[in-house]
């Protein structure tokens, strides 16, 4: 009797992947997908979405379906996750392609489905390493440990849900006024009298208030970038009569937009590029321990448990990606050619072994993953490779595509891993989560990159309203490679200066390096959201940050970042 009381609360109580967790997963991959999306083109970086899944999780599963289970709502966010993990990996890539003007030329369902390979091969390569890097090496991955604290609060799951929706329906009405009125910008500083080169106009944006509010301390570096372009070296500009010259006129100006695209822009970009280079260079501790668990686990035939996917399923997974990886290399351009083809899926894909490996052990150690630098480095071996087409723009396109795809895999590896440490902090069966990604990661490709189209349509990848500075680093860094007309001094200078401060704290360099680069009206906003945090958890505390203020902060984005999304789908529309 024992027994059988015991099988039934173990195997009745407690669903977990079923058809309405992978339902609710999709939907809510979709959101957040979207959302944070949308927010990297403008920000230049993308937040974790398994938090938010979680949170909104709760409030369809216990909230709505009156479902209780813990361990179904972890499917939910680890689906959900799965599909988001697209936004960052093709935000940070596939943009440079526009901003180089070659959007026309490239086969977007090729790249889609390429990037879907991507994708199963970065869970693929990562799962034998589960065992190794949590179970036996203890890594902490803080975000997944996050997460599994929001699942196992229950009743706080729902509230925050609740803070979560209230914002994003306040949030996405202040952007339709915002939209519709068109009053996106305030000039606060010529109405206090400061000079135009101090630029003190503000864009009205609860989005980039909430993303500084999740960042919170973090996020102190962003702002003091922009501000040390602007109300520091502009005044010392000015003071010793160094502006530079606008090449269009001829002339000195003094103006903050000219000042931004001459001067701050192009060693912002510097700073990307040396901060994410550095960044790889000094996870080179984490790249022998990522090793060292590769050898561990291949040594141990325990690695693939029961509780773990089939080993031979995921060599069919692993090849077929492959397989596929190489079709959209060889048909990328019709000048690539078989041999050269295959030779750039071989590389992406070891590339993508090599990388989601040390990417997984540096955020398990640290949470901060030198993703950007990846894939940088990525599509430079990808671009000397294609390079022997003859053809400029046949290989740049060829290796964007091919490393967007590289990119894809590296960002669900990491996000895998931070899940599995969530299932593995609440009792979840690992080879669930897994088939769960597995399930997650085709729908956001296809989602992300009709985003890009559809966002780039309406308001230009590259432009101040979506500036994709992640985009226009890569897009720079191609333009370096094949000899094109780039200020190398400012680059150069700006990498020296970004690898500095990555060598001096991780991921310094890039964060400093943003607020160099983007539209001073865009920091400025989101350093009302990094005061919030800070002044909130100065008199609060912590725990008010974790049940209240994050998730209105998450549902701002959400809220803003929809309405955007759908302002820009009915200016298509309009147009057509």
């Amino acid at each position: 009797m024992n027994s059988k009381s015991a099988e039934i609360v173990r195997h009745g109580p407690y669903p977990e992947l079923t058809t309405t967790a992978v339902l609710v997963g999709y939907f809510l991959g979709a959101v957040i997908a979207v959302s944070i999306g949308y927010a990297a083109l403008i920000l230049g970086f993308s937040i974790e979405g398994s938090e938010l899944a979680a949170i909104l999780g709760f409030a369809i599963l216990r909230g709505m379906l009156r479902r209780n289970s813990i361990i179904e709502n972890n499917i939910v966010q680890t689906v959900a996750s799965g599909v988001n993990g697209a936004s960052s990996g093709l935000m940070f890539s596939v943009p440079a392609i526009f901003i180089l003007g070659y959007g026309s030329d490239f086969n977007p369902v090729m790249l889609t489905f390429g990037a879907i390979a991507g994708a199963f091969l970065g869970i693929g390569f990562i799962i034998p390493l589960r065992k190794q890097m949590i179970d036996y090496e203890r890594l902490t991955y803080p975000g997944g440990v996050a997460v599994a604290t929001i699942l196992k609060s229950p009743g706080a799951g729902v509230r925050k849900a609740m803070f979560l929706l209230i914002a994003a329906v306040f949030s996405g009405g202040a952007h339709f006024l915002s939209q519709t009125t068109g009053v996106e910008y305030w000039d606060l500083g010529s109405q206090l009298g400061w000079p135009d080169f101090m630029n003190g106009i503000w864009y009205l944006s609860l989005l980039s208030i909430g993303v500084g509010y999740i960042a919170g301390k973090g996020g102190v570096a962003f702002i003091i970038g922009g501000y040390v372009c602007y109300w520091v070296l502009a005044p010392l500009l000015n003071q010793f009569g160094l502006f530079p010259i606008d090449p269009a006129t001829g002339q000195v100006t003094s103006d903050p937009n000219s000042l931004r695209l001459l001067l701050y822009r192009p060693v912002g970009i510097g700073m990307l590029i040396g901060g994410a280079v550095a960044g790889v260079i000094m996870a080179f501790p984490m790249i022998v321990s990522a090793v060292r668990s590769m050898q561990n686990a291949a040594k141990a035939e325990s690695a693939m448990s029961s509780d773990e996917m089939p080993i031979k399923l995921l060599y069919l997974a692993i090849g077929g990606a492959t397989i596929l990886l190489a079709v959209m290399a060889i048909l990328s351009t019709e000048k690539m050619g078989l041999g050269r083809g295959v030779l750039m899926a071989v590389v992406g894909t070891l590339w993508i072994w090599i990388a989601g490996v040390i990417l997984s052990e540096a955020i398990g150690r640290t949470n901060w993953s030198p993703l950007s630098g990846m894939t940088l480095i990525a599509v430079t071996i990808l671009i000397f490779i294609s390079s022997g087409l003859g053809d400029t723009k046949a290989a740049i396109v060829s290796a964007v595509m091919v490393g967007a795809a590289a990119c894809v895999a590296m960002s669900q590896a990491t996000d895998l891993m931070l899940d599995l440490k969530t299932g593995y902090l609440v009792g979840a069966t690992p080879r669930q989560q897994q088939l769960g990604q597995f399930l997650g990661a085709w729908l956001g490709p296809i989602l992300i990159v009709g985003l890009i189209f559809v966002l780039h349509e309406a308001y230009t990848l590259g432009s101040d309203k979506l500036p994709a500075p992640q985009g226009q680093a890569l897009a720079s860094m191609v333009n370096g490679i094949v000899g094109g007309d780039v200020p190398v001094q400012k680059y150069l200078a700006g990498a020296g200066l970004g690898a500095l401060l990555s060598i001096a704290q991780p991921g310094l360099g890039i964060t400093v390096g943003l607020g160099f680069y983007l539209p001073f009206s865009i920091v400025l906003t989101y350093s009302i959201g990094t005061l919030l945090r800070v002044v909130s958890d100065w008199k609060l505390g912590n725990e008010f940050s974790e049940t209240v203020g994050i998730p209105i902060a998450a549902g701002v984005i959400v809220g803003e970042a929809l309405v955007g999304v759908a302002f820009a789908i009915k200016m298509i529309l309009e147009a057509v």
